[in-house]
């Protein structure tokens, strides 16, 4: 056998291993398919509202409440209770741990629903906040403010979410909360198609339509999740909220994870203020922003999802072996996947977005900038997914004012950088949003080697022998295969062209990658990284129960 594969021996290890591969494939095939709903979703909301008015007002309402939800539930909230509740259930059982859950769940509704009251009534001075420009359109400022109020409870229905999925990921079931996510993205795609089907196509009503249809799917969303906790033994009581001593370490926790989360919108803000200078610079930078989310969304929410709580109940069991192995298989898997999608994103870039996008409004000079940006963008990929990976062990020792303030750092240097390489790439006569794009691949390696750096002096997460074996490999598989991306592109150049018919370019794109899929594997598989043995190991135990199973 060769000497960095994969394959561990039999017994503890080995299962533990493979329960965190099928809990991680578990969660990232969820998302995937609701990454790709919600690709789908764009491309008919795009045609029905184009890029005019209405597509502005909805576009800016629908974001309030899905910045608040960043903040507060999935940021904040699940990086403070998670490792709280997981420490409750391994060390007084689930009598304890549920009634912790339902405390927290007391709070958090009370506190959402006060906000959510002074958030609608304030609706125009947030907008005025949030998007001022409109102020110089009354229809379109009046439409954002009633669109908005409509899909705002969709921040109360996705905070409650949260902690419910929680409460799941923490007794083992990862696939309840990914598969809810899915609904969002099918409500809202039969709403654009109801709306196409009464003749509503870029008119106020079908913007009206998307907004109600927002909040009825956080309803369903809320539904479907709390219907999976009462099956799996955590019904929780509603009641009146109390400030215990436990709920009392939960804002101290929360807080510092808050601020971390805000440092990332904060990036986002002054990225887009700076982008904005110049003419399609957002443009470039969204597109190229949508294809890296995507492996990002895959692998980065599939193992900090499962995890967080994982490495907190070890903890609390006082295993650190166990603690130690999970830590080194997650950075594993994620760079297994990773890696080679940051190598293709980075080689191929204008091929993926040629095909993907240049039609109709998006024109053949809009490629070349995206996929400049893109490719940036990919660089830092590994060291965006890493961060997810690594942020858990701070989670999870109730430690989240170190990653705040690493999050401090990465805002610093993104925003100093972008400003400086945007106008230093103006002054050359290069693209100036590549600056930003730099920056930010630059302020997110400075982060995970910061949140990896400090673990390692602590002595809380050291690279073991087989890691340091399987590296090099994925590091090799991923050159490899980029080496047969970058031949097959030009060799299939003749049917990507933009001359051809669309499906020929999107059958050529697809042979491209799936070539470029095939060689990797076969370099995983030449190099020892996965075995036979191993493959056969994870098809025997596929219909098994394990730690990432769960009623649906």
């Amino acid at each position: 056998m060769p000497a960095a594969t994969l394959a561990l021996p039999t017994g503890v290890g080995y299962l533990a291993g493979m329960n965190l591969y099928r809990s991680f494939a578990t969660v990232g095939g969820l998302t995937m398919i609701s990454r790709v709903l919600g690709f789908i979703r764009d491309i008919l909301i795009a045609a029905v509202l184009g890029t005019g008015v209405v597509a502005d007002a909805f576009f800016v309402a629908f974001r309030l409440p899905n910045l608040f939800r960043r903040l507060f539930a999935e940021g904040a909230f699940n990086s403070a209770f998670v490792p709280l509740f997981a420490k409750t259930l391994e060390g007084e059982g689930r009598p304890a741990a549920k009634r912790f859950a339902e405390d927290a769940l007391a709070g958090l509704t009370y506190v959402l629903v006060l906000f959510s009251v002074v958030a609608i009534g304030g609706m125009p001075w947030l907008m005025m906040a949030l998007a001022p420009g409109y102020l110089d359109n009354p229809e379109k400022f009046d439409m954002s403010v009633l669109f908005a109020r409509i899909a705002f409870p969709y921040l109360l229905c996705m905070s409650l979410m949260a902690l419910y999925a929680g409460v799941l990921s923490a007794i083992g079931n990862f696939a309840a909360a990914s598969a809810a996510q899915i609904l969002l993205n099918v409500v809202l795609t039969i709403a654009i198609g109801a709306a196409y089907a009464m003749g509503l196509s870029q008119t106020p009503e079908a913007g009206l339509v998307l907004a109600i249809a927002v909040t009825v799917a956080g309803v369903i969303q809320l539904a479907m999740i709390a219907r999976d906790a009462r099956r799996s033994g955590m019904k929780l009581a509603i009641r009146w909220p109390v400030y215990t001593p436990e709920l009392k370490r939960l804002v101290q926790l929360g807080v510092p994870a808050l601020i971390a989360g805000g440092v990332t919108q904060i990036n986002i803000a002054v990225g887009t203020s700076i982008a904005s200078l110049q003419d399609g610079a957002v443009s470039y930078l969204y597109y190229a922003d949508r294809l890296y989310q995507l492996p990002l969304g895959i692998v980065g929410i599939a193992v900090g999802v499962v995890l967080l709580p994982d490495v907190a109940k070890q903890l609390k069991a006082g295993n650190l072996a166990a603690v130690a192995e999970s830590q080194n298989r997650s950075t594993e898997f994620a760079l297994l996947l990773t890696l080679p999608a940051a190598v293709a994103l980075a080689v191929v870039p204008t091929p993926i977005i040629s095909v993907l996008f240049e039609r109709g409004a998006f024109v053949p000079a809009s490629t070349e900038p995206t996929a400049w940006a893109l490719a940036a963008f990919a660089v830092g990929l590994p060291s965006f997914v890493l961060a997810r990976v690594l942020s858990p062990a701070y989670f999870a020792r109730e430690d989240t004012k170190t990653p705040m303030y690493y999050a401090t750092v990465n805002m610093i240097v993104n925003v100093v950088l972008s400003v400086a390489l945007f106008y230093y790439f103006k002054s050359q006569g290069w693209m100036p949003h590549l600056g930003i794009a730099i920056a930010t691949t630059t302020a997110g390696w400075i982060n995970a080697l910061q949140l990896w750096w400090t673990l390692r002096q602590r002595g809380e997460f050291i690279f073991d022998a087989r890691l340091m074996r399987t590296l090099p490999m994925i590091i090799l598989s991923s050159v490899l295969m980029g080496a047969v991306l970058y031949y097959l592109s030009g060799a299939l150049s003749p049917w990507l062209d933009r001359s051809n018919l669309i499906w020929v370019r999107v059958a050529a794109l697809g042979a491209l990658v799936s070539a470029g899929l095939a060689s990797y594997v076969v370099f995983v598989f030449g190099t020892g990284i996965f075995t036979l043995a191993q493959l056969k190991g994870l098809r025997r135990k596929k219909g098994a129960k394990s730690g990432g199973d769960g009623e649906m």
